[in-house]
C-alpha cells in the first residue's frame, strides 16, 4: 500500500502540462468580461501576433508551401516549414451560431477581484512576487476568505503553472494580502477574520477583551455560553457585555463590505458569456463575443522565418538567436490562437449540452422547471472531464428571455422525497428557508425539530443534511439565532 501511494506521488510529480494546455486550460476559466483584458495583454506582450483579418496569409502560405526550403540550422531547434504550412489566421468567433453581439457593453464597474488585484500593486512586491500575489488573490472567495492553504496553493501554482515557490514565500505573501482593505480579507477562517478586524481597531479595554476572548474561548464563545465565558475569564457581566459588542459590530463577510462609489455600482454591468435566444420553440445558442477580435501570425514574423530559412542565410550564432526568438513568438502565438479556438469549442459543447437538459427552463423561465443537475452530468454527456466543465461554467452568466443568471444556478443535487420523485435541493433548501423564517424567534427551531417537519412535508432527509443545507443558506443554528445579550 505504501509503495503504491508513493508510486502515485511520484507520477503526480512527474506531471507536466505543455504550454498549450496551459494556455487553454487559464483562457477557459476566463469570463466574457475579461477576455477582451487577456487578449489586448497578450497582444502588447507577443509581437508575433496581430489582431485583425490577414488578407494575404492564404496567399502567402500557399507560395511558401509550394517551396522547398533547406533548413540552414543543421543541427536543428526547428524547421519552418512547420509553421508556414497552416493557415495562421482564426476567425476567433467560430463556434458562435453566426450571430454577433457587439451591441452588449462591457462592465465599466471594479469587481471584488478586481479591486483587490489593484491593491497588490500598491505593494513593494517585485513582479515575481506579485504574480504570485495575484494567484492567491484570485483564490478568494466572494466573503473574503482564503479557503485553501499554504501547500494547496503552492501545489496548485506548480501544477498550473509550472511555477514553484516555496512555503516560506508563499506564507510571506500571503501575510501580506491580509493586510489589503476590507479589513480581514485573506483570512482562513472567521476566528482569524474577526482577529484581523479588532488588531486594526484601537486597542481599547474592550477591544482587547474580545482578542483574548477570540484567541482563547472562540469554542465557548461560538456556543453562545455566556456563563461559562465570564467565569473563565472572572470578568463582570459588563465587561463582558462591552467586549461582546465589539465582536458583534465585526462584519463576518469582509467581502461584502466593498461596494465600490455608488457610481461603480450604478456602471456595474453583468457580461453575459452565452446568449439563449428563443424562435417559437428553438432555442438558438450563441457565444457571446463582445468586441472579440480576430487573431493571426504576424506577416512579418513569417517573412523573417523564411529568411532564415534560405541556404544563403549564415548560421552563425546570431543567426541562431534570431531565429529562436522569432520560433518562441510564433510559439507562443499559435498557442494563444489555438487556446482562443479550443475555448470557444469546448464552451459550446457544455452549453448545449446545459440548455438540452434543462430545457424546459429555457423556454418557460420558472424555477419549477429546473430539474436536479450536477457537473458530472454534463460531463457524461460532453465527455469532458469534471474539472473541465467547472472551468468552463465557472464566473460566468448566461442571458435568456427572462434574465441573466450565473451558471451555477443550474446545477443542484437530487434526493428522492416520499412520492419517489427526485427533487432538486434548492427546492428542500427553500422549504427549510420557508420553516426557519416562520418560526417563533424566541424559541429557534433545533435542527432536529427541523428534520420532523421536513419528514412531514413530504422531504425524507437526515439531520446532517439539514445542517449541510441551513449552513449553506448561512443560517445559523438555533441557539445563534436567539437575541445575543439583553
Amino acid at each position: 500500500m505504501a509503495t503504491s501511494l508513493t508510486l502515485s506521488q511520484q507520477l503526480k510529480q512527474q506531471l507536466k502540462l505543455s504550454p498549450a494546455q496551459i494556455q487553454a486550460m487559464r483562457l477557459l476559466e476566463v469570463p466574457a468580461c475579461e477576455l477582451l483584458a487577456c487578449i489586448n495583454e497578450e497582444l502588447q506582450k507577443n509581437p508575433a501576433l496581430e489582431e485583425g483579418q490577414d488578407q494575404n496569409a492564404e496567399a502567402d502560405n500557399t507560395e511558401l508551401m509550394q517551396e522547398e526550403y533547406e533548413n540552414p540550422l543543421q543541427n536543428g531547434d526547428f524547421d519552418y516549414r512547420d509553421y508556414v504550412e497552416d493557415d495562421e489566421t482564426y476567425d476567433t468567433s467560430v463556434m458562435t451560431g453566426g450571430r454577433a453581439h457587439e451591441d452588449i457593453p462591457f462592465s465599466m464597474g471594479t469587481s471584488f477581484a478586481e479591486y483587490l488585484k489593484s491593491q497588490v500593486y500598491l505593494t513593494e512586491m517585485d513582479k515575481p512576487d506579485r504574480h504570485i500575489a495575484k494567484f492567491v488573490v484570485g483564490n478568494i472567495d466572494e466573503d473574503g476568505y482564503l479557503r485553501r492553504t499554504v501547500e494547496e496553493l503552492v501545489d496548485d501554482l506548480s501544477f498550473r503553472e509550472g511555477l514553484v515557490v516555496p512555503d516560506e514565500k508563499m506564507a510571506d505573501i500571503v501575510e501580506q494580502i491580509k493586510q489589503f482593505d476590507p479589513t480581514g480579507v485573506g483570512a482562513y477562517d472567521l476566528q482569524e477574520c474577526l482577529l484581523i478586524q479588532l488588531r486594526r481597531k484601537k486597542q481599547t479595554a474592550a477591544v482587547c477583551l474580545a482578542i483574548k476572548i477570540l484567541e482563547n474561548h472562540f469554542e465557548i464563545f461560538s456556543r453562545r455560553n455566556f456563563e461559562k465565558l465570564q467565569q473563565r475569564m472572572e470578568i463582570s457581566e459588563e465587561q463582558l457585555r462591552d467586549a461582546i459588542a465589539e465582536i458583534v459590530r465585526l462584519n463576518p463577510r469582509p467581502g461584502s463590505a466593498w461596494i465600490g462609489t455608488v457610481v461603480e455600482r450604478n456602471q456595474s454591468i453583468i457580461i453575459p458569456d452565452f446568449i439563449i435566444e428563443q424562435e417559437e420553440d428553438d432555442l438558438i445558442i450563441s457565444i457571446n463575443q463582445g468586441n472579440i477580435p480576430d487573431l493571426h501570425i504576424s506577416a512579418d514574423y513569417q517573412e523573417m522565418l523564411e529568411t532564415y530559412s534560405h541556404p544563403e542565410s549564415q548560421n552563425s550564432a546570431q543567426i541562431r538567436e534570431a531565429a529562436r526568438f522569432v520560433k518562441t513568438n510564433v510559439d507562443n502565438a499559435k498557442y494563444f490562437i489555438d487556446a482562443i479556438r479550443q475555448r470557444n469549442e469546448t464552451m459550446m459543447r457544455t452549453i448545449e449540452v446545459l440548455v438540452a437538459l434543462q430545457r424546459d427552463f429555457f423556454l418557460q423561465g420558472d424555477s419549477m422547471y429546473l430539474k436536479p443537475l450536477t457537473l458530472k452530468d454534463v460531463a457524461d454527456r460532453t465527455g469532458y472531464d469534471v474539472s473541465t466543465i467547472s472551468r468552463t461554467f465557472a464566473n460566468k452568466h448566461v442571458q435568456t428571455e427572462f434574465g441573466i443568471f450565473p451558471l451555477k444556478f443550474f446545477f443542484s443535487d437530487k434526493i428522492t422525497n416520499s412520492q419517489g420523485t427526485d427533487v432538486s435541493t434548492r427546492e428542500i433548501k427553500q422549504k427549510l428557508r420557508e420553516v426557519i423564517e416562520q418560526e417563533d424567534k424566541a424559541n429557534p427551531i433545533t435542527d432536529d425539530q427541523l428534520v420532523d417537519i421536513m419528514h412531514e412535508a413530504g422531504y425524507p432527509i437526515a439531520r446532517r443534511t439539514v445542517a449541510k443545507y441551513r449552513e449553506q443558506m448561512e443560517i445559523p443554528v438555533a441557539r445563534m439565532r436567539r437575541q445575543l445579550l439583553k
